[in-house]
């Protein structure tokens, strides 16, 4: 077959394909969720989500098959009586002819227990579940108008910001935590249930009240808990309540992680504890804690597990009598309680928890075959005569929360179905069309839209307070509510975070050895240690030749050791500041650097006097031997040593925190101390470099082959032009660049030294040897420089 006409079979097969279709594009459902637990056509369709298996068996996903269903077991009346609660108000709703007339509405409600099924249900309200879609635009689907649930906050997380892209509102009657009050990450999140953000607070007004004023804190290892905690501790803090602990647990986490919590409670002095977690999370640390016999505390609990009747059912459940905390006002809701006790098995045949959830309450079998140990129900059975979790009505809160949900939902659809058009909610005044309505069309009547947390309401110039600008909080300023009146400044050390919502620790930067700058200047300061280690090493083995005995090769070996000190005290800046370093990188640098300029002055002073000595009747070289040399590099160094020792004992360098150059970070750096000493250090250097570089240039012409007061000249030239120019920017640089400039003024005074005085001698040394001979070097001079 020849080249390309594989494709082009290809290609032909795909055409003929499409012709023999139906000839419409055709969406495909990728998977399939679960069928939901309850399910009633109608024109409208409102979903939910609930669990009523609080907990499951599942196993690790190896990602190389799909993973098994989770089993979930230990039943949750409660949210079981959320579930029929729903279907009771679209019921009643649906016998209402003031709302929605000519309309009924239908439900799709999931018992979705593990995160993942809870998404997945998600999705399949907001797809629907036909496999086959045949319409062009592949948008008619069987999707809910809206979603009411979930209980918990982490789940209602995930599931706002899943369906949150599809624009149907989730309305949660459980979910708390002020996290979901974030207008920008959770559009289309609304709920019937204060946030967290107000109960924290009444929680540690409420233990300021009983004058408890150390307790210890626990919480949930997720968004609801570390959350409310959080606000608590700081509404705590405010109150005056110490807190003598903080931990959080998961109740699918390691077993030795709770075993720690109950060890510090154990040896905690508090008798208090706050605790802000699940029924789950409780149940599990409850019962722990009646195995270890730890008894005699005061419970304060958060409202998700304070009225939780199941707790009664929990080993140890004893120790939390008494436990206080804050619930939802209770409600009556006529004719629930007869809903519920009416409740049978065959009004949803299909319903695999509610066959369970019969057996179980009535001890017997719906079918023989799959429960043999039970004996068979005889269908007389009846909720009517039974007092239950499920059946009680007598302490509605929550489940009034779900009731308010579905009239909420079903009341905006009233509205867009009644909608007259040219008085309609969208622009212009249109309607929604009555056919095909969207769930993003919740209608909403203000003039300006709330303000989200990370900004303050501005009201506008003339006019009402209800219109206003959402300005962003400045820089340094948060503010952590919706439609705050002013943002709030961030403590000391502390700066606004991205979204202007939350305070965190301003971003401490100095010079460090793992970013790139840092690894540069490094690379450069061991390439010239290793540089000069080869220049000593050559002239050491070259030390008898005469152009390393000339200008005395004592001051030479010296001189190449300075500069390897020189190349090292540049990684004293690097790395954060302390209090040793800070000192070091100071002295170290204005000592090292005047024994290297001082063997410089050395070798230009006995260039001069060997050719001051060629005068006749001249005697000058006896008085700058090389004794002579060693003393006055002695001498100089001494004196910077001297200079470094008083700045240290009167005021010393220090670490400091510099907040003044950057408004959101921390600067550490090294203050100085005392200003004239840093300044006479650089003085004196700058004094020798000025010394030597005068004498050098008296001193470069003259009559050898090879005179290294040119080279020396170079060198100074370099040098001084390096430091000259080392001043402005050292002072204008700001932050870890200051320090950046000091490095770089270093590292290249010292390659100028060692390039400009030893490279062209290694040049004649290696590569011209016929040069290094006493008669070249001199010329017609004598040997006095030998």
């Amino acid at each position: 077959m020849e080249p390309g006409a594989m494709p082009l079979l290809e290609l032909v097969l795909l055409v003929l394909l499409l012709l023999i279709g139906e000839g419409e594009p055709v969406c495909r459902l990728q998977g399939r969720a679960e069928l939901p637990e309850l399910a009633k056509d109608g024109d409208l369709v409102i979903g939910g989500i609930f669990t009523f298996q609080t907990e499951y068996d599942g196993r690790v996903p190896n990602f190389q098959s799909l993973p098994d269903p989770p089993r979930c077991k230990n039943m949750n009346f409660r949210e079981f009586q959320f579930a029929q609660t729903l279907i009771f108000a679209i019921e009643e709703i649906n016998r209402n002819p003031a709302i929605l007339p000519n309309h009924t509405l239908g439900y799709n409600i999931y018992n979705a227990c593990g995160y993942d099924n809870i998404l997945k249900s998600g999705l399949a309200l907001a797809s629907g579940q036909e496999r086959f879609i045949d319409e062009g635009n592949c948008t008619k689907t069987d999707m809910a108008q809206a979603v009411i649930g979930h209980s918990a906050s982490t789940p209602t997380i995930g599931l706002a910001r899943i369906i949150g892209r599809f624009r149907i509102p989730v309305i949660s009657h459980f979910a708390t935590c002020a996290c979901l009050s974030n207008r920008k990450e959770f559009p289309s999140f609304f709920r019937t249930i204060p946030s967290d953000f107000y109960q924290s607070r009444a929680l540690a007004k409420l233990v300021k009240h009983f004058g408890w004023s150390w307790v210890g804190a626990i919480s949930s290892d997720n968004d609801y808990g570390n959350r409310g905690l959080a606000t608590f501790m700081i509404s705590a803090q405010e109150e005056g309540v110490c807190i003598e602990y903080s931990e959080a647990f998961e109740q699918t986490g390691p077993r030795h992680e709770l075993l720690r919590i109950v060890e510090i409670i154990k040896q905690s002095s508090s008798k208090v504890i706050m605790a802000f977690m699940t029924h789950r999370e409780i149940k599990v640390l409850v019962s722990e804690l009646y195995r270890h016999n730890i008894t005699g505390l005061q419970w304060i609990g958060s409202d998700a597990w304070i009225t939780d009747p199941s707790l009664t059912a929990i080993e140890g459940h004893s120790a939390l009598v008494g436990a206080i905390g804050f619930t939802v006002t209770r409600a009556h809701i006529p004719g629930l309680g007869k809903h519920l006790r009416d409740v049978h098995p065959s009004h949803f045949p299909n319903s695999m928890f509610l066959r369970d959830f019969w057996e179980i309450v009535f001890d017997c079998s719906l079918n023989v075959t799959t429960a043999p140990k039970r004996k068979p129900c005889n269908g007389s059975e009846s909720l009517r005569g039974v007092q239950n979790t499920f059946t009680d009505v007598s302490k509605l809160t929550f489940t009034n929360n779900v009731y308010k949900s579905v009239y909420a939902v079903a009341h905006a659809l009233h509205n867009l179905l009644t909608c007259e058009e040219s008085q309609g909610p969208f622009s212009n005044g249109s309607c929604a069309q009555p056919t095909r309505i969207q769930p993003w069309q919740v209608p909403v009547s203000v003039c300006s839209e709330s303000c989200p947390p990370g900004t303050r309401k501005a009201v506008q110039k003339g006019k009402p307070v209800c219109c206003y600008d959402c300005v962003p909080c400045s820089g340094g300023e948060i503010s952590n509510t919706t439609d705050s009146a002013k943002c709030m400044k961030c403590p000391f050390q502390y700066w606004s975070n991205g979204r202007g919502d939350r305070c965190v620790m301003k971003e401490i930067e100095f010079l460090s050895y793992t970013e790139l700058m840092g690894v540069i200047l490094l690379l450069f300061c061991l390439i010239g240690v290793c540089l000069t280690i080869i220049i000593a090493t050559i002239f050491f083995q070259f030390q008898d030749t005469p152009i390393v005995r000339a200008n005395n090769s004592e001051l030479s070996f010296l001189l190449l050791f300075s500069l390897t000190l020189c190349f090292l005290c540049s990684l004293t800046f690097i790395g954060r500041p302390s209090e040793w370093s800070c000192m070091l990188r100071h002295t170290a640098f204005g000592i090292t650097f005047v024994l290297c300029i001082s063997c410089v002055l050395g070798k230009t002073i006995v260039v001069l006097m060997a050719f001051r000595a060629t005068l006749p009747a001249s005697n000058v070289m006896k008085w700058f031997g090389p004794t002579q040399q060693r003393l006055s590099v002695l001498a100089f160094t001494l004196i910077q040593v001297l200079i470094c020792v008083l700045w240290l004992t009167v005021s010393p360098p220090f670490p400091y925190k510099n907040m003044k150059t950057y408004k959101e970070k921390v600067i550490l750096e090294c203050d100085v101390g005392s200003a004239i000493g840093f300044w006479a250090v650089l003085g004196y250097i700058g004094l020798l470099a000025l010394l030597c570089f005068v004498l050098a240039f008296l001193a470069r012409k003259l009559p050898d082959n090879f005179n290294e007061a040119k080279f020396i000249t170079f060198s100074m030239l370099i040098f001084c032009a390096v430091w000259i120019t080392f001043i402005p920017a050292y002072v204008s640089s700001p932050g870890k660049f200051t320090v950046a400039v000091e490095i770089f003024a270093i590292l290249a005074s010292s390659y100028g030294m060692l390039f400009c005085i030893f490279l062209p001698k290694c040049f004649i040394i290696l590569l011209r040897p016929k040069e290094n001979t006493k008669k070249h070097m001199m010329g017609k001079t004598n040997d006095i420089l030998y």
